[in-house]
């Protein structure tokens, strides 16, 4: 089935046309960085989770309860991708993503008022876990919809700007990072205990607003406006691509993987390397750095010269240097080690392999059904090998007592994506 154009666009000057890309790049990184900053905040207080929330005799099962939560959110987003998604082919690119942007107000804003175990008893993990289910419903929707209005605005570019939105994740993630440390650093850890740890959320509530207003002003896809709707995006779908969403999820893996085993490495580094925690966030904060600045680059290339050979190469090297790199940091870990791996997992799983991953899977869809396509793909390979990562690989350390594990997995789950590169070459994709 081909995509039906409607009625042609509206002739407008280059500066008009400029003018509008502008703003729609400005609604979607806005809430992006919003979107992702609070879904991610949650990963650098597991250890503050686990005893507020999680109280156990053990610690480690109070870690792998809190680790078990944050993967909370992922459970629910195939759901919000199926329903946002399939809302953003019918409806519009722009009205998905203010929804996604109304909804993840609510679950942090809940998150950063919720009592705890000791106030309220069980009724706070339960709370918690919902509030994470409510973020991960909007998350579900929220990728999709941005990457199909940046890729969407002009398709002889649609790598660069569709890796924006890669950018303003890695910003949030350097400003979820600064948050954690700057609250781990000023206040005592009875003081974050007690109270600090809500600050970060109550300032993820606060970007909310602002989020939202932009997100309503933003210009729709010219592509979207100017093709014929799927008037069931999830029948059509199932119907004709249920392979080609099973190899765009094989394709999410090793980025999924590689980008949450970073965000784990912190409670890694507190838990079973023993460093301080201040220490552990040092090098997630030169992560964020290195994933704010360097997406764009690869996006832009993978124009030039396509996505499947800059995807590939990234693949390759993170296949060959990942478990090396693991045994070199726990022989004996330090603060120089765990910033260097976190920095090469960055620029290599991230900036290269996975800041090109949204504008391949909008090659992958039609436009009628390219936002319920692209959803469903990501949402699939961030639950299977994303949200979940950091609870894996603190449960095969636990089970096995080798601190490399963790990079076995991930080595693992760079295998599968090389081959999901090779299906995309067959389908044919650049």
């Amino acid at each position: 089935m081909t995509d039906i154009a409607l009625t042609p666009p509206v002739a407008l000057t280059q500066t008009e046309r400029d003018r509008a890309i502008r703003r729609t790049v400005l609604a979607g990184s806005i809430g992006a960085v919003f979107e992702w900053y609070d879904l991610v905040i949650y990963a650098m207080f597991v250890p503050v989770f686990a005893k507020l929330f999680f109280p156990t005799a053990d610690p480690t099962v109070g870690i792998l309860l809190g680790l078990g939560t944050f993967a909370s959110a992922w459970l629910v987003r195939p759901l919000g991708a199926m329903v946002i998604g399939a809302y953003a082919d019918k409806a519009g690119r722009k009205p998905a993503m203010v929804l996604s942007a109304l909804l993840m107000m609510v679950g942090t804003g809940v998150t950063a008022i919720l009592p705890t175990y000791a106030t309220i008893g069980l009724a706070a993990p339960v709370l918690l876990i919902l509030a994470r289910m409510v973020q991960g419903f909007s998350a579900g929707g929220e990728f999709g919809s941005v990457t199909a209005l940046m890729a969407e605005q002009d398709p002889k570019r649609a790598g660069f700007y569709a890796s924006i939105q890669w950018a303003c994740s890695g910003f949030s993630v350097l400003l979820a990072s600064l948050s954690a440390y700057a609250v781990n650093t000023l206040l005592t850890p009875e003081q974050v205990l007690a109270w600090g740890w809500r600050i970060p959320f109550i300032f993820g509530v606060m970007i909310g607003p602002v989020a939202w207003y932009i997100r309503k002003r933003a210009q729709e896809s010219p592509l979207f406006t100017t093709t014929e709707h799927a008037k069931n995006p999830l029948r059509e779908i199932a119907a004709h691509d249920k392979r080609i969403v099973l190899i765009g999820a094989g394709v999410v893996a090793a980025g999924a993987a590689g980008s949450f085993m970073n965000q784990y490495m912190p409670t890694f580094a507190i838990t079973t390397l023993k460093l301080t925690t201040e220490q552990a966030l040092i090098g997630t904060m030169v992560a964020g750095l290195i994933n704010t600045v360097m997406p764009v680059m690869f996006g832009h290339l993978s124009d030039k010269v396509g996505r499947i050979p800059v995807m590939l190469v990234f693949a390759v090297i993170g296949l060959l240097m990942t478990y090396p790199l693991f045994i070199w940091l726990v022989q004996e870990p330090t603060l120089a080690k765990l910033v260097t791996i976190q920095a090469l997992l960055a620029f290599v799983m991230y900036s290269g392999y996975f800041a090109t991953a949204p504008a391949l899977l909008s090659d992958l869809f039609q436009v009628r059904r390219r936002t319920t396509g692209i959803s469903l793909s990501y949402v699939l390979g961030q639950l299977l090998f994303g949200g979940v990562t950091p609870l894996v690989a603190a449960a095969l350390v636990a089970q096995t007592g080798d601190r490399t594990s963790p990079g076995i997995y991930l080595t693992a789950i760079i295998m599968l994506s090389i081959i999901s590169l090779w299906f995309c070459r067959r389908l044919g994709v650049r």
